[in-house]
């Protein structure tokens, strides 16, 4: 299976800053599995201690990224199941600051954050592995806007994408110097 992007009409317009990188990457099926490695590969040599380096006093810690990239691997991986399967209810959004504050990630060891985003992505992998064409094209609604199967699948790469950028841009190399 080969999937091409989706258009501006089965995504909300935030998530064209997802999308865009997602597209970037080319195959975004290959995608997927890499950006377990990459993450890993940026962030597994650091100490717990390391992990919790924020790079502004309202910015997240590091490891408050990574469980903010496992939060909305679930949500968008049960939006992605709602929507394929043609459920048509409306699914409601969410406010990630909330979801990180009240999560205490910083609390948890990074390898198990790290685990976890790897378990999640890897079962995403098979379901979208498997999931046939009309389910990819299915459209739904989540957060008031309408979402494609398809785009979903984008955002899931953009949106690892985007915090990877960040986590290089702004941790790790403020960390470096």
């Amino acid at each position: 299976m080969k999937l091409t992007p989706p258009t501006p009409e089965e995504y909300a317009p935030y998530y064209g800053a997802y999308v865009g990188p997602a597209t970037a990457r080319g195959d975004v099926l290959a995608a997927l599995p890499k950006q377990i490695d990459e993450l890993n590969a940026a962030l597994s040599q650091l100490t717990d201690e390391q992990a919790r380096f924020k790079f502004g006093p309202a910015e997240w810690s590091i490891k408050e990224v990574v469980g903010h990239m496992n939060d909305v691997e679930r949500i968008f991986s049960y939006r992605l199941l709602c929507i394929s399967r043609n459920d048509k209810t409306p699914l409601p959004g969410f406010e990630q600051n909330d979801y990180v504050r009240e999560a205490g990630f910083d609390d948890r060891p990074l390898s198990e954050l790290l685990a976890e985003f790897e378990l999640l992505r890897r079962a995403n992998i098979l379901a979208i592995k498997n999931m046939s064409e009309t389910a990819i094209n299915q459209r739904g609604t989540a957060s008031g806007y309408t979402f494609s199967a398809r785009a979903l699948i984008y955002i899931l790469v953009g949106h690892v994408e985007h915090h990877m950028t960040s986590l290089h841009e702004n941790y790790l190399s403020a960390m470096k110097s």
